[in-house]
């Protein structure tokens, strides 16, 4: 395996390219970098909670499956008996209120992640203010920890653990707005975690070592979770940042999709999208659809009940284990 990048903002190898997605981008990408370089220089001190923070982040902008992680820890300590929440943007909400996310409530009003994270049981607060989020978090009494959803670059919040999410595809990027990453590879310095997914793990380990990062790692399981009455023939659709994983689950979990529709991340669905997905299940005679859980909980009131006019809505759900929780239990141990 070999890794290039003078200075960190791409390497070659493990993701078979030079991550060159968006070649108009390139020309920016100094200037993004120089942009990176003044928001750490006027950071400023971070704030620090009463209870200890676990920032669980990523370097790309997006699919390296942070949430599944986030919901998999939460889980961790749970069965720690640990008092656990979430502390959480909500990308693209309609509220800016900090405010604790009901489970039973809208996904335009939480975002769609929360939501997910919160019907799974989990205690979610959000705001673009993190810090305002965990007084209220911490004002419900109690002891525990607290899981920083996307923070590696949320550096306003003090954290006493930062896991990051790398992934191969990672590895073989470039820097926004020529590829996906938003910081550059160097930046893994800063993580005392590094999550890897189990095919991925040996490569991703030598790799790490040859750049001399010490960090601990861990190794995720990752499966797709299909409900029992899956339609045999389904459209499949989903609205995040790296679809071709999902479908491909689908296809290695024996379900060939009539069509597969991926919309941008994080979309907010209408009655265009809909009657689009309505009309290709009737027009390819399918008999259902099937669409990752973050959509899904986007799908309520008027907006599913069209949709199922044309057949059953059915959610998969990404579900991540850790293969040595024991590890990872006394790293979580404050």
């Amino acid at each position: 395996m070999r890794c290039r990048g003078a200075d960190g903002d791409r390497a070659a190898g493990l993701a078979g390219g030079d991550g060159l997605k968006r070649a108009w981008g390139l020309p920016l990408v100094p200037l993004y970098r120089a942009g990176l370089g003044l928001k750490g220089l006027f950071a400023g001190e971070p704030k620090r909670l009463a209870w200890p923070v676990v920032s669980v982040g990523s370097l790309s902008a997006g699919g390296a499956g942070k949430t599944p992680v986030v919901k998999a820890l939460a889980g961790v300590l749970g069965r720690m008996g640990v008092q656990v929440d979430v502390l959480s943007r909500g990308y693209g909400r309609s509220s800016k209120a900090i405010e604790r996310v009901d489970a039973d409530g809208d996904a335009q009003r939480f975002g769609d992640e929360p939501m997910e994270l919160a019907r799974a049981g989990v205690e979610v607060f959000v705001g673009a203010d993190r810090y305002a989020a965990g007084l209220m978090a911490e004002a419900q009494g109690g002891q525990g920890v607290h899981l920083l959803d996307d923070g590696f670059q949320h550096r306003r919040l003090a954290r006493d653990l930062d896991v990051v999410l790398l992934t191969a595809q990672d590895v073989g990027d470039s820097l926004l707005p020529a590829g996906d990453l938003r910081e550059p590879l160097r930046a893994l310095a800063r993580a005392d975690v590094i999550v890897l997914r189990e095919d991925e793990a040996a490569e991703l380990q030598a790799w790490l070592s040859a750049r001399g990062l010490r960090a601990e790692v861990w190794v995720v399981r990752r499966r797709l979770s299909l409900p029992a009455d899956m339609p045999s023939r389904p459209v499949a659709f989903c609205g995040i940042a790296r679809p071709e994983g999902f479908f491909a689950g689908l296809v290695e979990a024996g379900f060939t999709p009539r069509v597969r529709i991926a919309f941008a991340d994080h979309q907010k669905y209408g009655i265009a999208e809909i009657e689009r997905l309505a009309e290709a299940a009737k027009l390819l005679r399918a008999d259902g659809f099937v669409t990752t859980a973050k959509d899904e909980v986007k799908l309520t009131g008027p907006l599913r009940t069209l949709l199922e006019t044309a057949g059953p809505i059915r959610a998969a759900e990404l579900r991540v284990e850790m293969v040595d929780e024991e590890a990872v239990r006394r790293r979580l141990r404050f």
